[in-house]
């Protein structure tokens, strides 16, 4: 069966594809704000820790009750040009619950940002969170912040070996690893990606770290063109010495598949915890 794709706008366009899905992202807006305002009412919560200089270089820690466990790191999405910490929050409940502290942090967008630098920025925001938290770190990120998370487990990460070290399990969730199709879409006026970039920044390019095991999750009912990103780079990276495992959870899709990280015995949550 010949397959060929015309449409690269519409391939990568989510909510236009989902039955309501004009309600995200602003359907997380408000669980995210009470969740955020249970952890500091218990003493539970660190807001706004800066990494870095710039004004969006702040992430917020979630802790659970005694000693962390370790640390997970959650990386947003909004294809690295929306949105920001704080309407992921709830997400930290399934991890919390299981004892470890998750870190969300926001990042410099594009087009006032490049990928590269973004890549940098999450790089020095997950090693000020592992000054906090001691323990194993878990990376977990979504769409855009999926290749990010990845991104952290290439031979070129920006993280020092310290903290490379420390990271037990990464999952991609519906995430982008080869960014040269998006070169296609006119999302590319704001991201300026070029060839160089693309094969600079692209995780399914890269050679994973030595003891790399990454998790690629999707919703079954995902873009097309987001299961080929989830299984691509499972693909590859099992033929770089990578401990890889593809999953497409089924009836989710590119919104609703971060549902299972607010229920501690999720099979996400469970994965993650791997």
């Amino acid at each position: 069966m010949r397959h060929q794709i015309i449409d690269w706008d519409d391939a990568y366009a989510n909510g236009p594809n989902i039955p309501r899905g004009e309600r995200w992202p602003s359907l997380w807006v408000e669980p995210a704000r009470r969740f955020r305002e249970a952890q500091l009412a218990a003493g539970l919560a660190r807001p706004d820790i800066p990494y870095a200089d710039g004004d969006r270089n702040r992430l917020d820690l979630f802790l659970p009750r005694g000693a962390p466990s370790g640390l997970v790191v959650f990386v947003h999405g909004g294809f690295w040009l929306r949105l920001d910490k704080s309407y992921w929050s709830h997400l930290a409940y399934g991890a919390v619950s299981c004892g470890y502290a998750v870190a969300i942090p926001s990042y410099t967008l594009c087009p006032a940002n490049r990928i590269s630098g973004i890549t940098r920025e999450i790089g020095a925001a997950i090693e000020r969170a592992a000054d906090l938290v001691q323990g194993p770190i878990r990376l977990i990120g979504h769409s855009a912040g999926g290749h990010l998370a990845s991104r952290m487990v290439t031979e070129t990460s920006p993280l020092p070996p310290h903290v490379r070290e420390r990271i037990a399990h990464t999952i991609s969730v519906s995430g982008l690893h080869d960014l040269r199709p998006l070169m296609k879409t006119a999302m590319n006026n704001q991201l300026n990606i070029d060839e160089e970039e693309a094969r600079r920044e692209s995780s399914a390019l890269l050679h994973p770290l030595p003891g790399t095991r990454i998790t690629c999750w999707a919703g079954a009912a995902e873009r097309s063109e987001f299961l080929r990103q989830n299984t691509l780079l499972a693909n590859i990276w099992k033929g770089l010495g990578a401990e890889t495992e593809v999953v497409e959870e089924p009836d989710r899709h590119h919104f609703n598949v971060l549902d299972g990280l607010l229920d501690s015995n999720h099979p996400l949550v469970a994965r993650l915890m791997i």
